[in-house]
């Protein structure tokens, strides 16, 4: 599930759920389920890592307190969360929460779960990233049958293309943030070709990012586990989710790269004054 969430950007409804209690929608219970709260909480993590990263490479004199203070309320992980569960339960639409839920909050369910999760946490970490890379490099070609069954599920799911398009999309709107924000002069063609050119780099680093990201957390699950969670892709409710997660967290990216992009633009302009 949550390699459709690659670090820049793993499985939305048109119906508004902002004004009733968090807790009382059937969609907010699945994403509950899914441990999607905890996630944004190792996203919004990441984001403050990435924003000092973002601070060395493009704000004038690097991160300050002011700039902390900016990426800390970019982060909101009350307000990154709201975004995901509106776009979620608008995508979800009125897809059948029963199956989906009976899954994800049994033993093996919240093994998934607990397992996706530690993995995304460990990966913050470099090393961790690393290795887990190089394992996944050292079973591609081979015969693995734990590399074939994660295959499937990544294939059913589209989780390498999907990945990919929000990946451009995310860097698209930070682009466009710089734009608006004064600190380039680049048309909606020029901020294209831009994104567009790093496709083919995107793509091979998403593969390889999915792959060592789902051979590393699904390792201790038993044999056939990953096989009926790829069953529970393929049905009518499996496809909802997969669906809306990623229109969830893609417009929660979307959102925080367009701010960045401003966010840095105004940096820039201050340094320049």
């Amino acid at each position: 599930m949550f390699a459709n969430m690659l670090k820049v950007a793993a499985t939305g409804l048109a119906v508004c759920t902002w004004s009733l209690p968090a807790w009382a929608t059937p969609t907010n219970d699945l994403l509950g389920a899914l441990g999607v709260p905890q996630i944004v909480q190792i996203m919004r993590e990441e984001g403050m890592e990435y924003g000092e990263t973002l601070a060395s490479d493009m704000v004038p004199g690097g991160g300050t307190a002011g700039w902390s203070a900016t990426v800390d309320r970019i982060y909101d992980p009350e307000r990154m969360l709201t975004t995901v569960q509106e776009v979620f339960a608008a995508e979800f639409g009125d897809a059948e929460t029963e199956d989906l839920m009976a899954f994800f909050t049994s033993q093996t369910g919240q093994q998934i779960v607990s397992l996706e999760l530690s993995a995304r946490g460990a990966m913050r970490e470099q090393e961790i990233e690393d290795a887990a890379r190089a394992a996944y490099l050292d079973l591609r070609g081979t015969s693995s049958e734990p590399l074939e069954a994660i295959s499937d599920f990544v294939e059913v799911n589209d989780l390498v293309e999907l990945n990919l398009v929000g990946a451009l999309n995310a860097n698209y709107m930070f682009y466009l943030g710089l734009v608006d924000g004064g600190a380039l002069r680049m048309s909606e063609t020029d901020i294209l070709a831009e994104v567009w050119s790093a496709e083919d780099e995107t793509r091979a680093d998403t593969r390889e990012w999915v792959y060592a990201f789902l051979l590393m957390a699904y390792r201790p699950l038993e044999d056939g586990v990953i096989e009926d969670y790829t069953d529970l892709s393929r049905t009518d409710a499996g496809r909802a989710l997969n669906r809306a997660l990623f229109a969830g967290f893609n417009r929660m990216y979307d959102d925080i790269s367009y701010a960045l992009g401003i966010a840095v633009a105004r940096e820039m302009q201050v340094q320049e004054l």
